[in-house]
């Protein structure tokens, strides 16, 4: 049976701060359906320990970081963890890696560091423990645990998923001293980038392999325009570079067993969808009306995530009687603009500061379109969540969202295979051309629900993707 090492910095339910968290709740379960026999290291921060069934110590170290130990759990799902219980690296409050007053954690480069390094131990073997024959790290937290088993000999195969190239974990040149990998591992040809240290780029240097999130980002990130300065290295090591899309866990994103819905419903029986559009409508404040078409957010309020053209097309949205929905945080600049259009139009417009999973899931029910917006998209979860839910995605036409959503052109209406609205360019004039295709497809209404139904008929789970995946780790073991 192969043997499967994740190493990550959050895994859902236990630690959400975005959709990192959900893959790496989902992936390890759908690989072991598949055969393999998969475990996930994690800090032990404390709602992974609190939700974690603990059932006992594996090793002691004393690291780099100060002394650890290393626990073994399972979550109520039956995931199989590893827990680097040190509480002078994890035990602080705020998020895994900000304060409460959102500041980095000034030794965010030792926590994460001693991620990495345990990955390597667990490969070399505790005393005859578990070994594992595949190490997959995921994003910059994880991207010293390639380094460390290079360092180590590569006791085992390395994969690393980037999961959004933007976020790369680049700390002072003075931080490689204290961190246990050879002197001439600060290089250009390792772990060096411009001077400092990044994470990332050590990842992507030493890993056996590299996969993103989707077939189409993997093509991006070797461009100038969202190589965020690693397409060099990124161009030299194409031919170990590959995309695999994301999933979505059906046992969690499912309207028909959906938990947190008023009300649950399928494709063969929509009635459950508009009782949760209604429902929605009540909650948020909104006019409960079928008239016009509900389109909702759920997102990080930020550039990347192409927020601005909202804005810019929301007049001309409500203008046309459709309403408006947004849950997330982020720039203040963007929740302050939300905020009061919000308060200009509160029967057509609601917005949530914050992050609300029970509230997510009933946005993206009652919706009736999700807007994906995005300067660039390594996959998104949100729209995949949107095709299982029969809320229309309006996504721009890069990443992920190019590879899962076929716009409502003509043809792709003749042939049924379209599931939402696409535009191309970076533009708010594009962006509403797609905003007017949605009023366009509404007053057909045997059209409308033709998509739907194909939207819902999209294969989003994990096993494809898994199946990907094991192939790739049967590929770099043999």
């Amino acid at each position: 049976m192969m043997r499967i090492l994740h190493v990550a910095a959050e895994l859902f339910p236990l630690l959400k701060t975005g959709g990192l968290a959900d893959v790496v709740g989902a992936l390890p379960l759908a690989l072991g359906a598949g055969g393999a026999d998969v475990r996930v290291l994690l800090p032990a921060f404390p709602a992974i320990l609190a939700g974690t069934n603990v059932e006992g110590e594996v090793a002691r170290f004393d690291s780099f970081a100060g002394p650890a130990r290393l626990l073994f759990g399972k979550t109520a799902d039956g995931v199989q963890l590893y827990l680097i219980d040190a509480p002078q690296c994890y035990d602080r409050p705020g998020n895994p890696y900000h304060d409460a007053e959102q500041r980095a954690y000034a030794d965010n480069h030792l926590r994460f560091a001693l991620l990495g390094w345990v990955a390597a131990q667990l490969a070399q073997g505790l005393d005859g423990f578990w070994r594992p024959a595949v190490v997959h790290a995921h994003d910059w937290h994880a991207g010293l645990a390639p380094a460390y088993l290079a360092a180590a000999g590569r006791p085992a195969r390395s994969v690393i998923t980037v999961h959004n190239l933007a976020y790369q974990g680049v700390f002072g040149a003075e931080t490689f001293a204290g961190l246990a990998l050879p002197a001439a591992f600060f290089d250009r040809e390792g772990v060096e980038f411009h001077g400092n240290l990044s994470f990332l780029k050590a990842g992507l240097y030493f890993a056996d392999h590299i996969t993103t999130v989707s077939p189409s980002y993997a093509r991006e990130i070797t461009t100038a325009e969202q190589g965020c300065g690693l397409e060099g290295l990124l161009q030299a090591r194409s031919g170990q570079l590959s995309g695999i899309l994301n999933g979505v866990d059906e046992a969690v994103w499912h309207p028909a067993t959906d938990a947190l819905l008023p009300a649950n419903y399928s494709s063969e029986k929509m009635a459950g969808k508009a009782k949760c559009k209604t429902a929605l409508q009540h909650e948020l404040g909104l006019d409960e009306q079928d008239e016009q078409p509900l389109f909702v957010v759920v997102s990080r309020l930020t550039e990347q995530k192409g927020l601005p053209l909202v804005l810019d097309v929301l007049p001309e949205l409500l203008a046309r009687g459709g309403q408006f929905a947004l849950l997330g945080s982020g720039d203040a600049w963007l929740e302050e603009a939300f905020r009061q259009l919000a308060h200009a139009h509160p029967r057509q417009v609601a917005v949530k500061l914050g992050y609300n999973e029970a509230l997510s899931h009933r946005l993206i029910a009652g919706g009736d379109v999700i807007m994906v917006p995005s300067r660039f998209e390594p996959c998104g979860l949100t729209q995949l969540y949107g095709l299982q839910y029969g809320t229309l995605p309006l996504v721009r036409r890069v990443g992920g969202l190019a590879d899962t959503v076929s716009d409502v052109s003509l043809e792709n209406l003749a042939d049924d295979c379209a599931t939402g609205f696409v535009f191309h360019d970076l533009s708010a004039a594009d962006c509403l051309r797609a905003v007017r295709r949605v009023f366009a497809l509404w007053s057909r209404a045997r059209e409308w629900k033709s998509v739907r139904r194909r939207a819902m008929a999209q294969d989003v789970g994990w096993q494809a993707s898994a199946e990907h995946y094991l192939a790739l780790y049967q590929q770099l073991i043999s």
